[in-house]
């Protein structure tokens, strides 16, 4: 893998509470595709970019901490603040900090897989999110991170 990378992240969330109409459409996978530096270090890739907030004048810090196939680690600084931490069968929780306030964030990882290929690292997660202890949603994230030179770079569906 080389240190330029493209990463497609794709995540969508299925509502537990009651749906409405209104909030069905909302249900919608969400996708952003950035590019981002890539790098290995003890045994763990780490993919770091940057993300624009419309409206704003400020960005995200993304890191992206991939330990095997166990472990992902999503962590946010700037104009929200999170540690995400995913890992098979096990619940962890974390402070989610916005310009808003704060919430405590609950996820439930119910499956994880990591495929990795030379100039390729293929991430799904399938995890329950609650807020403040209350179920919210059956989410999916699906990362695929490609050198940028490789010519495998394709849009997640």
């Amino acid at each position: 893998m080389t240190k330029d990378v493209l990463v497609s992240i794709s995540g969508m969330h299925e509502e537990i509470v009651a749906v409405t109409p209104e909030v069905e459409d909302e249900n919608e996978a969400i996708e952003v595709v950035t590019p981002a530096t890539y790098y290995l270090k003890n045994g763990k890739h780490y993919i770091v970019y940057e993300e624009v907030v419309e409206g704003t004048s400020g960005v995200i810090k993304n890191r992206i901490k991939i330990n095997g196939d166990e472990c992902v680690e999503i962590v946010k600084s700037g104009l929200s603040n999170s540690h995400m931490i995913f890992e098979k069968n096990k619940k962890n929780q974390t402070f989610y900090k916005t310009p808003y306030g704060q919430m405590l964030i609950g996820v439930n990882t119910r499956h994880l897989q990591v495929d990795f290929e030379e100039d390729k690292i293929a991430v799904q997660i399938d995890y329950e999110l609650d807020v403040n202890h209350e179920p919210m949603a059956d989410c999916k994230i699906r990362m695929n991170i490609v050198s940028k030179d490789s010519g495998k770079f394709s849009v997640l569906s």
